[in-house]
């Protein structure tokens, strides 16, 4: 089996990847995206249904990735070398699959070619989370510097 330079993902490591080709991993779902709760006794991390507010809640995007850490200092840059760190990315996350050796899922935009692949598999927040913007106590929080 010959490997195609299209499937990039297959003979190149996380850290040998150009900029266009690590950001071509990210699938779409916006699950990281989500506000996180870690239980403070056990380590565990669950996700909330209150997403960053750049999160465009209908195609689960960025709606300024470019200036993203501008407005959310708080916003995680995942690199080659933190992915590996990054425990609550969910198990679906290219970055963490690849990081762990894993294949993409089939349904991943670079397998299937379609961009809304990640949303029409139902593997999207998509519909599924509110604006930290429309919560009183994440504006609070933000209000009183708590919150970026």
């Amino acid at each position: 089996m010959t490997t195609t330079p299209h499937r990039f993902w297959e003979h190149k490591s996380l850290e040998e990847m150009s900029t266009d080709e690590w950001e071509s991993l990210c699938d779409g779902c916006g699950k990281c995206c989500a506000h996180k709760f870690e239980d403070p006794d056990t380590g565990e991390i669950e996700d909330s249904n209150v997403a960053c507010r750049l999160l465009n809640l209908e195609t689960a995007r960025c709606k300024n990735y470019p200036e993203r850490l501008k407005h959310v200092p708080t916003c995680v840059c995942l690199t080659p070398e933190n992915v590996h760190k990054l425990h609550w990315l969910p198990d679906t996350c290219a970055y963490r699959r690849l990081a762990k050796g894993e294949p993409l899922p089939e349904w991943h935009p670079l397998i299937t070619g379609d961009p809304a692949s990640t949303r029409k598999q139902g593997m999207s927040v998509s519909g599924h989370l509110v604006s930290e913007d429309d919560v009183e106590e994440f504006r609070v929080a933000r209000h009183f510097g708590i919150l970026e």
